[in-house]
């Protein structure tokens, strides 16, 4: 599992982008990949964990959960 914060949500898609320390580049999430959390209930700047995939488009976080 990694840790980011949510850098920007683009409310009328569903998707949104995480910013992990360390690393140039945000990881793409969907919401169809969140777990125990809805996509209206995040603000930018919460902090989440979650796993890498690789997609032809790049890395895409799943399984990403929001950290109480």
């Amino acid at each position: 599992m990694q840790e980011g914060i949510i850098a920007r949500l683009i409310t009328d898609k569903g998707f949104g982008f995480i910013k992990v320390a360390g690393q140039e580049k945000d990881i793409f999430f969907h919401s169809n990949e969140l777990v125990g959390v809805s996509f209206d209930a995040l603000h930018e700047g919460d902090k989440m964990t979650f796993d890498i995939a690789e997609s032809p488009k790049g890395p895409n976080a799943t399984k990403v959960s929001k950290v109480a």
